[in-house]
């Protein structure tokens, strides 16, 4: 496992990268950490550092919050967020980390909570086809159609595809390209898109799987290299 950062999603836009190829990006706005607590397997079980991000007012904690700021000595935080890790030797209390810690990955997974659409029908939500438009079918075009069976077993088994609540919730982007990232303004410009709104917060991590495949960057250098070698071989 590896320390994760907080950041909020600003919108979409697209780089131009060198050979006039547009690319779709989103760009996340990058909270800088400040490390509250590191725990050990001696002292808890387990090893762990404990994060906060984005500041808050004093006034809006409550007291118990308000001690627990007073006794680490720091600004207060309105997100606290806990990472497990193998190696938590190289953290300590009062530590600030930030974009720096994905300086040289290349792709990342992303967390977030999805655009909440309220109360859908079946058709929105699932992409039932609806029933028939004549023949008999009167204010019900649509709806979903039967939804258990007879006597046997007299049910409605569950996770059956109903209408409901749709989206507003937590959704996981995996393996996803790291464009452009700008240290100075804490920005990181992600190729595509990822779920939420605007200004919702975003979850970001080193990507859990091994990736082998290149970077669109990688693919753009290969070519010119392959173009440049192939003017050698002609002259």
């Amino acid at each position: 496992m590896m320390l994760g950062l907080l950041g909020t999603k600003i919108g979409m836009t697209r780089e131009f990268l060198s050979n006039g190829q547009s690319v779709p990006v989103t760009v996340i706005k990058v909270e800088k950490g400040r490390v509250m607590d590191v725990y050990t397997k001696e002292s808890r079980g387990y090893s762990a550092v404990k994060v906060g991000f984005f500041p808050i007012k004093n006034s809006k904690l409550t007291k118990q919050m308000k001690g627990y700021f007073a006794k680490k000595n720091t600004e207060p935080k309105k997100v606290l967020k806990e990472f497990r890790l193998e190696k938590v030797d190289e953290y300590k209390e009062g530590n600030e980390v930030g974009l720096e810690i994905l300086k040289d990955i290349k792709f990342v997974d992303v967390r977030s909570k999805t655009i909440g659409k309220g109360f859908a029908g079946v058709m929105k939500r699932y992409n039932f086809g609806g029933l028939r438009a004549s023949h008999g079918v009167s204010v019900s075009h649509r709806s979903h159609g039967s939804t258990g069976q007879r006597q046997d077993p007299g049910r409605v088994f569950k996770g059956k595809k109903m209408a409901g609540h749709m989206g507003d919730k937590f959704r996981t982007m995996l393996n996803l390209e790291i464009i452009k990232s700008d240290l100075e303004n804490n920005l990181l410009y992600l190729k595509g898109s990822i779920p939420g709104s605007k200004n919702s917060t975003v979850l970001l991590r080193k990507s859990i799987k091994d990736i082998k495949k290149k970077t669109t960057l990688e693919k753009i250098e290969a070519k010119a290299k392959a173009a440049e070698a192939s003017k050698g071989k002609k002259k």
